[in-house]
């Protein structure tokens, strides 16, 4: 793991041991979130709104709605802390204080920018597909102007980020081990079910992979 934070405000103070700031991990544990948080103040209050993300080399893009405060809010230079968390299993020790979780989380900082280009915006939006579904974009109907002059884009660099992990079996004190309860991990991973069609689909029109599932 990388022992220097991009800057004093990304470095981890909290069990710095978990910290990496190398991209390697950071773009790992990014590619792998289904979806993150991104935080904004608006209007003087802080609000977090879920939403999809997905990366292109050192930069990770969302999307809103044009018309949103959000939008608003980034475009006139508004500061975001991006995160999302991965959990890989609870961690059961045999005190109550040294229960634990599995875990894999990132926090982007800094000022994104609108994407306005509309072939930079069309790139962005095909991105957004193809990372949840290889393939797919070709097979689709090309999106309308007003469907892209509707969508937002927003990019932020990733100068400022850091990693959090943890992994491993319980921390339990040494007098603690022949204490006579189970102990160790209950991993977990995202499972995904059966596709459902819709009532128009078409003989011989295959559903794609499901995505994230572990």
């Amino acid at each position: 793991m990388q022992p220097t934070p991009p800057s004093d405000f990304a470095r981890l103070r909290r069990k710095p041991q978990r910290g990496a700031y190398d991209q390697a991990t950071i773009h790992a544990i990014l590619d792998a979130a289904p979806f993150c948080h991104v935080g904004h103040v608006i209007q003087g209050r802080p609000v977090v709104i879920p939403t999809f993300h997905w990366r292109h080399g050192d930069t990770v893009f969302w999307h809103g709605s044009s018309a949103s405060r959000m939008i608003r809010a980034n475009a006139a230079g508004g500061e975001v802390c991006l995160t999302v968390s991965l959990l890989d299993a609870w961690v059961l020790a045999r005190t109550s204080f040294n229960h634990s979780a599995n875990y894999r989380s990132v926090m982007c900082f800094g000022v994104p920018s609108l994407v306005d280009d509309p072939t930079e915006k069309l790139a962005a939006m095909r991105g957004f597909v193809e990372r949840l579904f290889p393939g797919r974009w070709e097979t689709l109907r090309p999106p309308t102007e007003q469907e892209v002059k509707a969508t937002a884009i927003l990019s932020l660099p990733l100068t400022e980020a850091s990693a959090k992990l943890r992994s491993g079996p319980p921390g339990d004190d040494p007098e603690d081990r022949d204490w006579p309860v189970w102990a160790g991990t209950l991993p977990l991973r995202l499972v995904g079910d059966a596709p459902v069609p819709d009532d128009d689909v078409q003989p011989g029109q295959e559903p794609p992979a499901t995505p994230f599932a572990g």
